[in-house]
């Protein structure tokens, strides 16, 4: 029942080829695995980083997955994909660019807050980067940086032309690592009533959620993204999600899947689902049943 088709290879922040993954995929039974490389991004905002795909690069990922996607055929679905950036004003998952590179799916992820002082910045940085960003950029004020991050992801929602919603509550990421330096409360009503109009924006504009592994992988964060509060919500609206590892490396293809089967149990979801390509222009989703509650424990 499980597919990774939020992998990260070589071409930007991964460690292993796009070859490499497909071989592990095989052997760890997965149905299926997607690339979704960082796209590129120096060339939109200026923004120079070493996990994006560099420019001159994309057209050799973009050969690679399709080499290998024959290679594999009849034995392990292989889909095109990338991991694209919101930052508003400056680039998005809808520009014409990316839906013009035939990819079988896209990935719409926001990483970085436009603050309204200072430079851009990556809410899953470094703890001090992060706490230099709220410090030079919204003065000294962690609530304004997580308005901004859920003002951007809803932006995004609304933009649409990305088919998985990535790591949707990538800002906790800081706050789960560093629990003495907890700059916002993950409990507080203000981040709760943030959660609950995200779920009615999602339900307004339905993509499917990714439950994100990657942060219990890399980070030892203690819950997937989303949280369990988070799936709760999602659940009661009956939005479809999909469970993805964010690997970096072959042998995390399937990281943590397991756990974050239980909590989607446990938030009352009784199906993930797995995608089946695109047909005229549309994902198909399979339903795939996750169990019995009673595995929980």
């Amino acid at each position: 029942m499980y597919s990774c088709l939020h992998t990260h290879s070589t071409f930007c922040d991964g460690h292993d080829t796009i070859e490499t993954l497909c071989q592990r995929a095989y052997e760890k039974g997965l149905a299926a695995i997607g690339f979704s490389s960082h796209a590129p991004i120096y060339r939109k905002t200026g923004f120079s980083t070493d996990w994006h795909i560099q420019e001159d690069r994309l057209e050799a990922y973009l050969d690679t997955v399709r080499a290998v996607r024959r290679q594999w055929e009849g034995k392990l679905q292989v889909f095109l994909g990338l991991e694209i950036d919101y930052i508003p004003g400056l680039m998005g998952p809808k520009d014409r660019d990316y839906q013009d590179l035939g990819l079988d799916y896209c990935i719409g992820s926001v990483h970085y807050v436009i603050p309204p002082q200072g430079a851009p910045f990556a809410v899953d940085d470094s703890p001090d980067v992060f706490a230099a960003g709220i410090r030079d950029g919204f003065a000294q004020d962690p609530e304004a940086v997580v308005e901004t991050y859920w003002d951007t992801v809803e932006g995004m929602i609304r933009e649409g032309g990305f088919d998985i919603l990535g790591h949707v509550d990538l800002i906790k990421k800081n706050p789960c690592i560093l629990q003495q330096k907890k700059w916002f409360s993950l409990e507080s009503p203000r981040y709760e009533r943030r959660l609950r109009g995200l779920a009615d924006t999602i339900g307004a504009f339905p993509v499917a959620v990714e439950v994100n592994t990657g942060g219990l992988t890399r980070y030892k964060i203690p819950e997937p993204y989303p949280s369990y509060a988070l799936l709760r919500l999602l659940q009661a609206k009956q939005l479809p999600v999909i469970i993805t590892a964010d690997a970096h490396s072959a042998e995390d293809l399937d990281a943590h899947y397991d756990e974050a089967r239980k909590t989607l149990l446990q938030a009352g979801y009784t199906h993930a689902v797995l995608f089946g390509g695109k047909k005229d222009g549309l994902p198909q989703w399979k339903e795939e049943p996750l169990g019995h509650a009673e595995a929980n424990g």
